[in-house]
């Protein structure tokens, strides 16, 4: 679960200049806006550690440095076709040694996500013609026309519900086949 907004540093100076005056949780909350259980979290606080500024937080500090987080933005950019792997074979040179998985989740983080283009060619010049011509000349057909028009057209048939997939009448060139690439 995300974190919710913190409460500014002057509110919780606030919070402390009002509980020294010797108000209690209830009118300080009253006063400021806040909810008792805050004000009461901000005090305890500053009785503990003796300040209200943030104090470091748990957890493991990141591998990936901001100048490797630069780099890695760097060449997605400049490539966005780029896997993860080859990334992570450019951190190890400059010696930092992550997991593939903790470069896409940076990269995702800064707006960058992997995608797969989608596998259907483009239409060429010549289908693009073909289709224009064709609805051009039936524009003003009849409704009956239509109706007793067959559509066939290239298609993907799955056998064995997508353990093996085959596709008819398409060829599947290079420039189409399953590829990694980072877009915004």
């Amino acid at each position: 679960m995300p974190r919710s907004n913190e409460i500014q540093k002057q509110m919780r100076k606030k919070v402390i200049e009002i509980y020294q005056s010797g108000e209690g949780y209830k009118a300080n909350s009253k006063a400021l806006g806040l909810q008792r259980t805050t004000v009461r979290a901000i005090i305890h606080k500053w009785q503990k550690h003796g300040t209200v500024e943030n104090l470091p937080r748990s957890g493991r500090p990141t591998k990936i440095t901001p100048s490797a987080q630069r780099r890695l933005i760097q060449e997605v950019t400049k490539d966005p076709t780029t896997t993860s792997k080859e990334l992570q074979a450019s951190l190890a040179s400059v010696k930092v040694s992550v997991h593939d998985s903790s470069i896409r989740k940076r990269l995702g983080k800064n707006g960058l996500h992997g995608r797969v283009p989608r596998r259907k060619p483009l239409l060429s010049k010549k289908n693009i013609k073909a289709r224009l011509s064709f609805a051009r000349k039936h524009l003003d057909d009849p409704q009956d026309f239509w109706e007793n028009t067959l559509w066939t057209d290239e298609t993907k048939a799955e056998l064995l519900e997508g353990v093996c997939p085959i596709t008819f009448g398409v060829k599947v060139t290079p420039q189409f086949r399953k590829s990694t690439s980072y877009q915004q």
